[in-house]
């Protein structure tokens, strides 16, 4: 089985849209430094800090937060305050970014109102536009739901997927996100795909999604009394409300802060083809399975 891989998914507490940048994909081709980041070859297992471990299959890679930090970089992404973990198919037709969110225990008894938190998406990610064009950046219209978000009592899951276009460029993406409930906090995943191939994304994922686990003691069932409740419920991890609370700044400047580093690009053409995939994984071996 040929394996190759390209990117693209991410993790923030909201991840919207990503742009496609020709240009910046092959400057990121030409010097090979995609190749060169430790990625770690399925079959393995993936360490995501302390807090949780995903099981990496075969056909599958795995970036520690050294190296998804460097592809970040690469990748003209902001940085974030926490550490991330890539998980990325090595066809590279998409990729996934994961972050622990230690904000407490979200209480999940929280109905959604899918158009009221589109709102504030929107309202939100039009401060962060003035950032983003303060820094040369591709600016961002919320086009709606790919999908509403839904919330899974069994599995503490919650999803949604927003379309998203650069005015610029008027490039369309699609950023879907997963909201994995614990003890202490959340883990937040963003997978950022081409539109027309989210579909496929998705499936792939939640595939790979049953391999991902919270470590003993960090479960949401293992919530003790005394443990630290977050002050806000489920749409806040959606609209970017929970970063306005740990704030000290206004409720818009946070939120606007907040989504401005939450982008994730989505540079086609970073592999470059077959040949340039081979060449990035030429020479690497899979890792066994701890």
């Amino acid at each position: 089985m040929r394996k190759h891989l390209f990117a693209v998914l991410a993790a923030a507490a909201f991840a919207l849209a990503a742009v496609v940048m020709p240009a910046a994909a092959q400057e990121a081709q030409g010097n090979g430094d995609i190749g060169d980041l430790p990625w770690q070859v399925g079959p393995a297992k993936g360490k995501v800090g302390d807090k949780a471990v995903i099981d990496v299959p075969e056909g599958y890679a795995f970036l520690d937060a050294d190296g998804t930090r460097k592809l970040n970089e690469m990748l003209e992404n902001p940085p974030t305050d926490a550490e991330e973990y890539t998980l990325a198919p090595k066809d590279m037709e998409w990729l996934s970014f994961f972050r622990f969110n230690e904000v407490g225990y979200i209480e999940d008894k929280e109905e959604l109102d899918a158009d009221a938190i589109l709102d504030s998406v929107k309202e939100g990610t039009a401060e962060s536009n003035v950032e983003r064009k303060q820094r040369g950046w591709e600016t961002f219209n919320i086009v709606g739901w790919s999908f509403k978000p839904q919330y899974d009592k069994q599995t503490n899951l919650l999803e949604w997927a927003i379309l998203a276009e650069g005015m610029q460029s008027h490039n369309k993406v699609v950023n879907y996100n997963t909201r994995l409930l614990g003890r202490r906090g959340v883990m937040e995943v963003i997978v950022v795909s081409d539109p027309d191939g989210l579909d496929a994304a998705i499936t792939q994922f939640k595939k790979v999604l049953p391999g991902y686990s919270f470590n003993s003691g960090e479960k949401y069932a293992e919530f003790k009394p005394g443990d630290h409740v977050a002050e806000y419920g489920l749409a806040a991890l959606i609209t970017g409300g929970a970063a306005a609370v740990a704030s000290k700044k206004g409720f818009f400047a946070a939120i606007a802060v907040f989504l401005a580093k939450a982008w994730k690009l989505l540079l086609i053409g970073v592999a470059g083809g077959w040949a340039a995939v081979r060449k990035f994984f030429a020479g690497k071996k899979e890792q066994p399975a701890e």
